[in-house]
């Protein structure tokens, strides 16, 4: 798996992007986000000086409604909202990628970090560009999942090794000595770890073999 970290340019006439664009100085920091049909609702928290007159914006674009404050406070406010216009949600969900939550949307821009297969973050990017939204990949890391790879026997060796410090620079535990700590023949030892590692390894470089 790879977890990428994007900065979106919100298209212009998206009216969260215009409404940020209008109150740059406002921070839109969405909390929830989910599909309903062909619209989608959400649950934004707004930070900014001039709480009611942007309220009063959301609530007048045709692209939204049902518009709720379940929460106000002269520099804060809570709103619940539907909308005809969920892009990224969209975009997202048609390239099979959960929506990592939160994400806090300035000036028509936000930054988003998605967990995925390569072949998903690249169908994720042909969605963005078919839907108008210009991104900037700032990191891609590949990420490896031990628990569900490994078994329990070898995901213990290997945290037994590592705590031991046979993966030191320089080792202060021999192959001789771990094999001692796990209670094992010195070349079961050493084969179960090979195993181990090999997972590992072809894993995070995406082997195809990987088992």
């Amino acid at each position: 798996m790879a977890r990428a970290t994007l900065v979106l340019d919100l298209p212009e006439q998206v009216w969260v992007s215009t409404l940020s664009r209008e109150y740059p100085d406002a921070e839109f920091t969405v909390l929830a986000a989910m599909p309903a049909d062909d619209t989608g609702v959400g649950l934004v928290e707004i930070s900014a000086a001039d709480i009611q007159a942007i309220v009063a914006t959301i609530d007048g674009y045709e692209t939204v409604f049902d518009v709720t404050v379940l929460e106000a406070q002269p520099d804060r406010a809570l709103v619940q909202f539907e909308t005809t216009e969920p892009l990224l949600l969209r975009s997202l969900s048609e390239a099979g990628i959960p929506l990592e939550l939160p994400i806090t949307i300035v000036d028509g821009e936000v930054t988003v970090e998605v967990t995925a297969s390569r072949e998903r973050l690249s169908e994720l990017g042909d969605l963005l560009e078919q839907f108008g939204i210009p991104f900037d990949l700032v990191s891609v890391t590949q990420s490896v999942d031990t628990q569900s790879l490994l078994t329990t026997e070898q995901h213990e060796l290997l945290e037994t090794a590592i705590e031991e410090g046979y993966y030191d620079t320089p080792r202060t535990c021999t192959l001789t000595e771990l094999a001692e700590s796990v209670g094992l023949a010195k070349s079961t030892t050493s084969e179960k770890l090979h195993r181990a590692e090999s997972k590992v390894i072809k894993e995070f470089v995406g082997a195809d073999d990987a088992e």
